[in-house]
């Protein structure tokens, strides 16, 4: 159980990293050329109301007593209170996290499911024509944009065969399961053309290994070697890509969510950015860091246990 001690004292490394990030997005987010008050009220307000709103929520403030209120909020179990939406942001986002939360779950299982069959066949078939079709599509997959793929993807499913939903998410189970297909399908196609490549280099490796040649020795034919032996040695740097590629994945909910209209944390995250809505931004990007942080820790730990050489 020794290799295991990290699980207790990795969760400290991570307070430095959480500290950074809401600091940067702090001030990033005051960055941003506009004033919360008048987009709110418009551009007719009057500057009495503009004073009002800003001392309200505390924009009057010079911007280090903010970050300490928003310290606070966070010691207190709170985000602050939106702007727009005139709720607490961590209620807002509770309201948002099921659609993304989704997103990204069916998108991780729909990349393992394309990448795992095609770099197997790429690496059972190194340098001949199935694993030069691989590579040449898995090429061609990592340039494209997420948005334009599921734009191609609407025209093609929605538009011109009429079998899936263009937007939205639905109510019922079956029809959340139905507005998810499109947009898990674009960022998996993005994100299995990554974990492709890096398998394919895993198991070809892994073909060559003691292991597999001392199996073969024994007679044991050689898809069983492959399945039993090469696979679960070829998923160590695989685990550890896609935990890397989590932190894009959930980016790239933002852009998915938008273009397939998905009411989730991106979407939320991108009417926040216009409006001016510090709260909410603030709010959503440290669920994004703290969702990013989490994945990564538990990623080393299905590292630790498929590989017991592994020492974090």
């Amino acid at each position: 159980m020794h290799r295991y001690r990290f699980v207790l004292t990795r969760p400290l490394q991570f307070l430095p990293v959480i500290f950074g990030i809401s600091v940067i997005t702090f001030i990033l987010v005051r960055l941003i050329p506009g004033d919360p008050a008048r987009n709110l009220l418009g551009s007719r307000a009057t500057p009495t109301a503009i004073a009002n709103i800003r001392a309200q929520y505390g924009l009057d403030q010079p911007m280090w007593i903010q970050y300490l209120y928003f310290l606070k909020n966070l010691a207190n179990g709170e985000m602050g209170k939106s702007i727009l939406y005139k709720i607490d942001v961590l209620r807002l986002i509770v309201t948002r996290i099921e659609p993304t939360v989704a997103l990204v779950t069916t998108s991780v299982v729909l990349s393992i499911l394309i990448a795992v069959p095609m770099a197997a066949i790429a690496a059972r078939n190194a340098g001949k024509a199935p694993d030069h079709a691989v590579r040449i599509v898995s090429t061609f997959g990592i340039g494209f944009p997420p948005f334009w793929l599921g734009l191609m993807l609407i025209i093609l499913f929605s538009v011109e065969f009429g079998l899936l939903p263009v937007s939205g998410y639905g109510a019922t189970i079956g029809d959340k399961l139905a507005h998810l297909i499109l947009p898990s399908l674009t960022v998996a196609l993005s994100l299995s053309t990554v974990l492709t490549r890096s398998l394919r280099a895993a198991m070809i490796e892994s073909l060559k290994s003691d292991v597999a040649t001392a199996a073969r020795a024994r007679g044991m034919p050689e898809r069983i070697v492959f399945w039993r032996h090469v696979v679960p040695n070829s998923l160590v740097p695989t685990v550890n890509l896609l935990a890397v590629n989590i932190g894009w994945l959930i980016g790239g909910t933002v852009v998915v969510e938008s273009v397939f209209a998905l009411p989730g944390m991106g979407q939320l995250l991108v009417r926040a950015i216009f409006s001016r809505d510090y709260m909410v931004v603030q709010g959503v990007a440290m669920v994004f860091a703290c969702a990013t942080v989490l994945v990564n820790f538990v990623a080393d730990i299905v590292t630790v246990a498929i590989d017991p050489r592994v020492k974090l």
